[in-house]
């Protein structure tokens, strides 16, 4: 199947993303976002895997240069793969979520989100955060988290940990991170091109906290496009 023409035509202005080789396209939402914080985060300590294998990889956020800035600052995201837009047009031509829609804007259709309403696995992967994950990676170093649970996977409060310092950081410099609210309910997807154009693996996101189908290891969907001698992701771990 061929990839979106919109998605096409967008590559065509970076030739470094153009046919020819594998292309991994990461459509994000805002960039205060958690998902967009917690994507880039997993996907850093792998870049010179996706490198090594020939995949191009390019991320498009919705927000401005002094975000991006600091987002690639916060997260280690490089930024010469990262762009953004004032406006989520690329996001609604790939007919991407665009997030609950209610009378009273966007602030209380995001509260309602969060709450699981029109966000399904919200709740769930929140939950997760908090009580642990023995099939996912460990995040995090220090004896609380060995005293809570052990070591080798994911402990409880530890994925939560994560998110709040992603919070903290976000809340901390909002306006940089999010220009305007309008948009702060549209959701991303991720796109993997082969050299031909024709899609690899895509995944549009449904709500809150699922832009994988697989939160516990959201890189999963990579493992076989990175030959057989590469070792199976870890989720976020190099």
């Amino acid at each position: 199947m061929q990839a979106p023409a919109p998605l096409l035509e967008h590559l065509r202005s970076r030739p470094a993303m153009g046919p020819g080789r594998r292309r991994l396209v990461l459509l994000l939402s805002q960039l205060g976002d958690f998902d967009s914080m917690e994507y880039a985060q997993a996907l850093v300590p792998v870049l010179p895997r996706l490198q090594a294998a020939g995949i191009g990889t390019l991320a498009i956020a919705i927000g401005d240069g002094a975000g991006a800035e600091r987002f690639c600052a916060h997260t280690g995201f490089p930024r010469e793969a990262l762009e953004v837009k004032a406006t989520p047009a690329l996001h609604r031509a790939l007919g991407l979520y665009a997030g609950l829609q209610t009378p009273g804007g966007p602030w209380p259709a995001l509260l309602l989100m969060c709450a699981g309403i029109g966000s399904p696995g919200t709740l769930q992967e929140v939950l997760r955060g908090y009580t642990g994950d023995r099939t996912a990676p460990q995040r995090l170093e220090g004896p609380l988290f060995r005293l809570a649970g052990g070591e080798g996977f994911q402990r409880p409060f530890e994925l939560a940990t994560v998110r709040l310092q992603n919070m903290v950081e976000v809340l901390g410099h909002w306006r940089t991170y999010v220009p305007r609210d309008d948009f702060i309910t549209q959701r991303g997807g991720t796109f993997l091109l082969e050299a031909d154009d024709s899609l690899l693996y895509s995944h549009r996101d449904r709500g809150i906290l699922g832009f994988s189908a697989t939160m516990d290891r959201p890189l999963a969907f990579l493992e076989p496009f990175l030959g057989p001698a590469q070792q199976r992701l870890e989720a976020g771990q190099g």
